[in-house]
């Protein structure tokens, strides 16, 4: 199996609905997310996928996101902008715009700071 990943970055900031603690209040980050895909045949380039076709992916999907408060996004109305969640949403849209490439496996790592992330991935 061959696993490539890339990685971008956003700067947004969110509170945390119903939770007792400081990130009830507004503050921010400087998130740092990855997508790696799993391939396990490379097409006639040698290739599982061109990073380029990735990077590209991955940046439209989290350009909304930059300099925002994730609370005013409509997917964030109903649910906390976690990174729990924010990982999942990331993954849900990747896995629609990378249906035409033959992945095995396809995760999305989100980090909220340099040590503390959540990754998604379905079984």
């Amino acid at each position: 199996m061959y696993y490539l990943r890339v990685r971008d970055y956003f700067s947004a900031a969110h509170y945390l609905r119903g939770y007792k603690g400081k990130c009830e209040a507004l503050h921010g980050h400087n998130w740092a997310v990855e997508m790696e895909a799993g391939f396990d045949r490379l097409d006639s380039a040698g290739m599982g996928m061109d990073y380029k076709d990735m990077k590209r992916i991955l940046k439209e999907i989290i350009e909304p996101f930059d300099h925002t408060e994730l609370n005013r996004l409509p997917i964030f109305f109903s649910q906390n902008p976690t990174t729990e969640n924010i990982a999942r949403f990331i993954y849900e849209e990747a896995k629609k715009r990378l249906s035409e490439y033959d992945l095995k496996r396809l995760s999305i790592t989100v980090w909220e700071s340099e040590d503390s992330c959540c990754r998604y991935e379905e079984d």
